[in-house]
């Protein structure tokens, strides 16, 4: 088992493996993201409250689950990175921060935009609004840690630490609704009932959920070869791979 970790956070074996994963899940992502939007905005039957305003429940919640899991993941590979200097975790935090603060927004801003014709406004001080915008505000913040520091090494530990004591944030968000008073419907997905809708809204939602995260798994191989590229730079297998490269 700690073999394989140790091995999992070698960057020259990364990057090899990296390589054979990448296409397979563009390829499911794009079919997947293709699949599910074509059914649920031109197949899936209109809501019997709010007609076809729901229908962007189709992008709302795949983005609003993958900033939470982004941020968890970050979280996870920061403590890694803390404890066991892997420094591999801290080159896939790096480029997580981006996307998962790009995923918050798309999530914050299409609540906005379904939030008017179903609250009558674009925004209220919602207890599951008010932490989705905090999740926003963490994710600048990790961002901004990284380019605070001139060394590395700090930046990182730095970072690290804000994502392991910011990810406290997710049960907030999470449980909200259930703690407060929110005008906020509850989740879409449980583990524990069956969902409120019928299946011919609910299996395209599940279909583009899986197509968001195969999308953030893509899209972080893609970036995280690219940056151990950038910080092994002076290791021979790099310039080798650049000298067969050019």
């Amino acid at each position: 088992m700690w073999a394989f970790i140790h091995k999992l956070g070698s960057p020259k074996w990364f990057y090899a493996i990296s390589e054979r994963l990448l296409p397979w899940f563009w390829v499911a992502a794009a079919a997947l993201i293709l699949v599910g939007s074509v059914w649920g905005l031109a197949f899936a039957p209109a809501d019997y409250q709010q007609g076809n305003s729901f229908r962007i429940i189709y992008v709302h919640v795949p983005a609003a689950f993958l900033a939470q899991s982004i941020f968890v993941t970050m979280a996870v590979a920061g403590f890694i990175f803390m404890v066991w200097k892997i420094k591999l975790a801290d080159m896939a935090a790096t480029v997580m921060a981006p996307l998962g603060a790009a995923m918050t927004f798309v999530a914050l801003f299409s609540g906005a935009v379904w939030g008017v014709p179903t609250w009558g406004t674009w925004w209220m001080w919602d207890a599951r609004l008010t932490s989705m915008l905090i999740l926003l505000f963490l994710y600048f913040g990790v961002i901004a840690l990284r380019g605070a520091f001139s060394s590395r090494d700090s930046a990182s530990r730095a970072a690290s630490l804000l994502a392991m004591v910011g990810v406290i944030n997710i049960p907030i968000i999470k449980y909200s609704v259930d703690w407060w008073y929110t005008l906020h419907q509850p989740a879409t997905f449980s583990m524990t009932s069956r969902p409120a809708m019928p299946m011919e809204m609910w299996a395209p939602l599940l279909i583009m959920v899986l197509g968001f995260y195969c999308f953030f798994i893509a899209v972080t191989l893609m970036r995280t070869r690219s940056e151990i590229l950038r910080r092994e730079s002076s290791k021979r297998w790099v310039r080798e791979l650049t000298m067969e490269v050019s």
